[in-house]
Order: C-alpha cells, then structure tokens, then sequence
C-alpha cells in the first residue's frame, strides 16, 4: 500500500470476497452428489427461504435481476394493457428497457437528493389517465417511499413495482422494502449485497400475479403454475392440446439454476450480518467527509447501504474531475454518476426517443456530473476509509 513512505494505492475494488472461499467449497460438495441442476427443489426452497426472509407470500427465482424486471413488466401487461409507467432517469437500464420492451411508454421523474429516488411530488405531478404504475427504484440501499406517496397510489388505484436491486433489507415504518407494491424485484449480481452469481427474484402478495410471472418465466407454459384451478381452466377451454404443452403468454426462458439457487441459499443466512456492517462503514464515510464539499445529509433511515455515496456538493461542481482523478490514481474503483451511470435520458436508446428531456431534471443531471459511488463490503478495513476521506477532503 506504501511506497518510498508515500501512499502509493488504497487497492480498493467495487466488490471482494462476496462468494467466500467456504461457499464455493459446499456447492463443490453439492455437485459431488450428483443432483438435478436445472431448476428443482433447490430453486423451490430458496424462493421460500427468501419470502420468509422478506416478508412476503410468494417469489419467483430467476437468472437475473434485468430478468425479473423484464418479467415483472411482462405480468404486469398481461393485467392492465399499455399505458404509462413512471420510472427514474437515474436507475439501471434494464427497469426503462423492460417498461419499453413490454410496450409502456416510460414518463420520467426527478430525483430526491437526500434519497436519490424519484421524489414524491414529481411523481403526483406526472400522474396522467395513462399511468398503469410507478416504478420506483431504491438507490444504493435508501428508501424511496413516502407515506404520501403510497397513499395517493392506493387512493387512485395505481400500481407500484419496487426494484429493490440495490437496497435488500432496507426498511420504511418497519417493513423491509420490497413488500409495499403489487410485485419487487431484486438481483444477485456478484457485486450486490448477496450474489448467486448471476440472479434476481420477483417477490409479491398477489397469487395471481405470481403465477403469471412463473408462467413469464419459463416459455408462458401453464404447467408452470402452481394453482390447479388455473390448469384446469385452461385445459378446459383447450382439449385440443397436451396439457403439458399449454403456452398462456409469448414469454420467455428466464430459469436460473439448483446450483445458482445453493448459493443463494448459503449466502441468505449471512445476509443481515453483512448489512450491519455496510451501513457501519458507510456512517463512518459520512462522519469523515467535509460536509462543506460533499453531500453528507442523506436520508439514512432504514438504510441498508450498498455502496458508498459521494456527491459533491452544488457550488463546488469545479471539483469533479479532480475528485474522479484523485480515485482513479489511488486505485480507488468507483463509477460516476451513481446508479446506472447516471441521467438514462442521456442514453443512446433513449436520447433517439426524447432528445435532450434530460435538461429537465435538474438533480438528476448534478450526481451525473457530480457523484461517484464507491465500493462497500463487509471486510472493508475502516482505516482505509479515513484515509480516503482525507485524501477527498484535501482536494482543492
């Protein structure tokens, strides 16, 4: 880390260590006893585990949270038609692309900079006939909710989908996010706070909506469901067809695996450890930036932090390339313009649909100029974050 006595490098990756070598040892010995590796009762469990976990009736485990997403907008067609869907610019593209893919027109709201979630007025605002639901992104492990906002949802009878890809048990008045809309969805990407690898779940309270986006998953087959009332119907109004050979929906293959589903199963258990230790890293990163330069007052309740956040603050904006500068040349991982890569209306796919809509929404466009995240995992050693912040707060 040293060098000639000057720091040299703080060696500091987005992610390491989230599959321990002892994880990869007992999926070793479950591949030693020969089992199903397609989806069986592995996948079954783990989808129970994590309902518990969560505090929800019913999950659907598939290969990764862009696919839960894809199959939550899917379902979510099936019920209510085309329309509107409200979603943030500053998320990850797969929440726009699956509302675009299922045929919804995305309307885009501005940003929270305490939550960096879409904030609550923006969204009423935006609110037309059309709109079918809010989807609302949870960003790097804050709360996005508000009691006002779920309930003028409820009143005007508008769905809500969660993406909680970024913020696992993360809570608002109690309950963990994830368990306030119609579905929610979450990943297992290496990177985030659990990994199966490759992965992500749809979650829900609604049994209707999840046997349809257990039929989502795997090719729109009614076989799939699990309700013997919904085979039956359909084999009814269908006696010309194998009933093992019923497609309900032009869906999609979307399974994940027994040994994706081990994984998660082992790494589940040391979940709410781990985000203990998150959030204490990232309450020591707030404690030791110059809140003079840097953003320090987020909102922190229920927080289940997902990487360190650093914003700089309006005014000090002349600061930005030096501060990625600074990162880069300390050996610092980081990503500019937090969640995402900032504005998506800066996109390709999208700037050839708005054109330049994103000047509209102003805190958006700051954190994609003016905000980093920084890798957060449980075996972050805190010295190097005193470190660094000193290192940031020296920038001048």
């Amino acid at each position: 880390m040293k060098s000639r006595g000057r720091l040299s490098s703080l060696q500091w990756p987005l992610m390491s260590n989230n599959i321990p070598a002892g994880d990869l040892k007992k999926v070793c010995d479950f591949l030693k006893g020969n089992p199903k590796l397609t989806q069986a009762g592995q996948v079954r469990a783990f989808e129970q585990e994590w309902s518990r976990w969560l505090g929800v009736k019913y999950s659907v485990f598939v290969n990764s949270g862009s696919s839960a997403n894809l199959i939550t907008l899917a379902a979510l067609r099936s019920v209510t038609g085309g329309g509107e869907v409200i979603v943030p610019a500053l998320t990850w593209v797969s929440d726009i692309a699956s509302v675009l893919q299922n045929g919804f027109k995305p309307v885009f709201a501005d940003i929270n900079p305490r939550t960096l979630g879409m904030e609550c007025t923006e969204i009423l605002k935006k609110i037309t006939p059309r709109t079918k639901a809010v989807f609302l992104t949870h960003i790097l492990g804050f709360n996005a909710l508000t009691q006002k906002l779920l309930r003028e949802l409820r009143r005007r009878k508008i769905s809500l989908i969660e993406d909680v890809c970024e913020s696992h048990g993360a809570r608002f008045m109690g309950r963990k996010l994830g368990t306030f809309g119609l579905a929610s969805n979450f990943s297992f990407y290496y990177a985030h706070h659990m990994s199966t690898i490759e992965g992500g779940m749809v979650s829900t309270n609604d049994r209707r909506f999840y046997e349809t986006c257990r039929a989502f998953r795997a090719h729109g087959l009614v076989r799939e469901m699990q309700d013997p009332a919904i085979k039956q119907k359909y084999a009814g109004k269908f006696p010309d067809l194998n009933s093992e050979f019923i497609f309900a929906y032009p869906a999609y293959n979307v399974r994940s695996t027994e040994i994706n589903a081990f994984l998660g199963r082992l790494q589940l258990k040391r979940l709410d450890a781990q985000i203990i230790m998150r959030n204490h890293h990232f309450k020591l990163f707030m404690e030791h930036l110059n809140p003079e330069m840097f953003e320090t007052d987020f909102e922190t309740a229920g927080m289940s932090n997902y990487a360190l956040t650093l914003v700089i603050r309006p005014g000090c904006e002349r600061l930005s390339k030096k501060i990625g500068n600074l990162l880069a040349r300390f050996g610092v991982e980081a990503r500019r313009g937090l969640s995402g890569g900032g504005n998506q209306l800066r996109q390709p796919y999208l700037r050839k649909l708005y054109g330049n809509h994103f000047k509209k929404l102003p805190q958006v466009e700051h954190v994609h100029f003016n905000g980093f995240y920084i890798g957060n995992y449980p075996d972050l050693e805190p010295r190097k974050i005193k470190t660094l912040c000193g290192l940031l707060n020296a920038v001048n």
